[in-house]
């Protein structure tokens, strides 16, 4: 997957009779033409870092090492400013095409990938309570509402956000991306824990070596996973729901390094949502794309020049539906003591909330469905206002 031309060479090639010969497949309905992408954010994306706070008085003594260059980053309003890796992104917050949400988090509080990403995709109030993702169960809630869809996860598996009654189906290509840097992220975190001077001299050998300087997870691959998913929803038949992966986001080690795997990560992501745009033509008006991590990390940099696992973070909304050119924070300070046990940003937005609002206004999921999409103790209520009627 070196290049777009060669991605959709293979898709046009072997995936749509890999499409059409899957048995039993139907789709959940969905009420109208309009597209849905989830981006999951395995690691734990530094949303301090993706969105910094350049506004907040607090800023840069709480982010002593990891505050970007102010002449670098992209202004988005007073207060905050995209990494300077998310250029693409930049232009479309400036068009009206993004909406960025800062302070955001699941109901999880511990510091566990495993079982943050379990509760992010499940829906639930705590880990490992459900074996049924979200997105399958407003797929599922949809199904009564007439019209044709359903959901694919770009993914040699299927992962938990879209396992459930809804019947949905998973694609990867021919080809598997190489090893993202997840290995060398454990054993930077192993010799942090163990020998201080081993755990520098790692990441020093690393950076001279080319292992920071490689795009992020599978280099452009998840450009390519992104072109696939617009193949895919351009299908009059095809899914009008995508889930698509990125991972290489826990950050411990040389976080700030310009060339370093955060933003890589970002440059890719990047990268990737404008391949969405540019391949989806007009189905960008009705296209929103969510992208979403299972926690942010620590507000303070750590021993060895990164961060650690955290709580709130940033998420981004993107898309031609989206009622973007803002950010939505209530914003809760960077002073230690309005910091979540004092390291993490202190979340004040419920990310099930911003799930269920897109649910509602750009898919059309009913109320009685609320429910059992985010069961909770109390009620989670849909955010109002993020998507707007471009092409009904």
């Amino acid at each position: 997957m070196s290049s777009r031309r060669s991605v959709l060479g293979l898709i046009a090639g072997g995936a749509a009779g890999m499409w059409c010969g899957l048995p039993g497949l139907a789709f959940a309905a969905v009420p109208s033409e309009r597209r849905l992408v989830v981006v999951l954010l395995r690691g734990g994306m530094d949303g301090l870092s993706a969105v910094p706070a350049i506004g907040d008085p607090d800023f840069r003594s709480a982010r002593m090492g990891l505050a970007p260059d102010p002449a670098s980053v992209k202004p988005l309003d007073g207060m905050f400013a995209l990494h300077p890796r998310l250029a693409a992104l930049a232009a479309m917050y400036a068009r009206g095409e993004l909406a960025v949400l800062h302070a955001v988090a699941t109901p999880y509080r511990d510091r566990s990938h495993f079982d943050g990403q379990n509760l992010l995709e499940s829906g639930a109030e705590a880990p490992y309570v459900r074996d049924s993702g979200w997105l399958n169960r407003a797929l599922a809630g949809l199904s009564g509402a007439g019209g044709r869809s359903g959901g694919i996860a770009l993914n040699t598996g299927m992962p938990l956000i879209l396992r459930g009654s809804a019947s949905v189906t998973s694609w990867s290509p021919a080809t598997l991306p190489g090893p993202d840097q997840d290995t060398e992220q454990r054993l930077a975190q192993l010799y942090a824990r163990t020998d201080p001077r081993l755990a520098d001299a790692f990441s020093r050998a690393a950076m001279a070596n080319g292992v920071a300087a490689r795009p992020g997870p599978g280099g452009r691959a998840f450009s390519g996973l992104m072109e696939a998913a617009a193949r895919f929803l351009k299908q009059a038949d095809g899914p009008r729901i995508a889930v698509v992966e990125s991972g290489g986001w826990d950050t411990h080690v040389n976080q700030a390094a310009e060339a370093g795997p955060l933003a890589n990560n970002l440059a890719s992501l990047d990268r990737g949502i404008d391949a969405l745009r540019q391949d989806l033509g007009v189905l960008w008006d009705r296209t929103v794309v969510l992208a979403v991590s299972e926690f942010g990390r620590t507000v303070a940099q750590n021993g060895t020049r990164g961060t650690d696992h955290g709580t709130g973070g940033a998420m981004f909304v993107a898309g031609g539906a989206v009622r973007g050119g803002r950010v939505i924070a209530d914003w809760p300070g960077l002073k230690a003591g309005q910091r979540h046990e004092g390291r993490d940003l202190m979340p004040t937005t419920d990310f099930r909330s911003v799930a269920l609002g897109i649910l509602r206004e750009h898919l059309g999921l009913a109320e009685q469905q609320f429910a059992n999409v985010f069961p909770a103790a109390r009620p989670v209520r849909p955010f109002e206002g993020l998507v707007h009627d471009r092409s009904g």
